[in-house]
């Protein structure tokens, strides 16, 4: 019984740990007058994933705020600051509305993002993607997969040995 509870805490871990490395801004990174908004409409969120945020630490910032602080780019009552060295994370680690936004007054020229994180899908929603260029369909957590069955499989063998 204990073997079994530890596999299963196990995976647990593991599949709130490989989440998705999302880099904000995608080429554009976290930096004035790019369309934040229009940029998180094209990605989907999910518990576990990762926030990669790319700036110059010199002029920027980023801070996790309310949505009434997200809304009036109001940076003096955040709940967090993310900013350690210009090229940071943020795990995004419920299931939740988050808003984020770079005091100085960068808010107010487009540093602002709001998302909607959502538990992970039990089923990848394959079908209603669209395929591809050659009509195949994206396979986006291959790399966590194989990650994680490696590592059950690693914990199991252990376990019995």
């Amino acid at each position: 019984m204990k073997g079994y509870l530890t596999i299963v805490l196990a995976a647990v871990m593991l599949t709130c740990a490989v989440g998705d490395r999302i880099r904000v801004g995608d080429k554009d990174g976290w930096a004035q007058n790019v369309n934040y908004t229009e940029w998180a409409a094209n990605h989907r969120f999910y518990v576990g994933d990762w926030l990669y945020f790319i700036f110059d630490k010199r002029y920027y910032t980023v801070l996790e705020v309310n949505e009434s602080s997200y809304i009036n780019c109001n940076d003096k009552d955040f709940i967090y600051n993310i900013t350690r060295g210009g090229r940071d994370v943020y795990n995004l680690s419920e299931a939740r509305p988050y808003y984020f936004l770079s005091s100085g007054g960068y808010c107010w020229h487009g540093m602002k993002l709001a998302i909607n994180v959502e538990q992970q899908p039990i089923h990848p929603p394959y079908p209603s993607q669209s395929p591809h260029k050659n009509g195949a369909f994206p396979r986006e957590n291959d790399d966590n997969t194989f990650i994680t069955v490696l590592f059950l499989t690693s914990t199991i063998w252990a376990f019995f040995l």
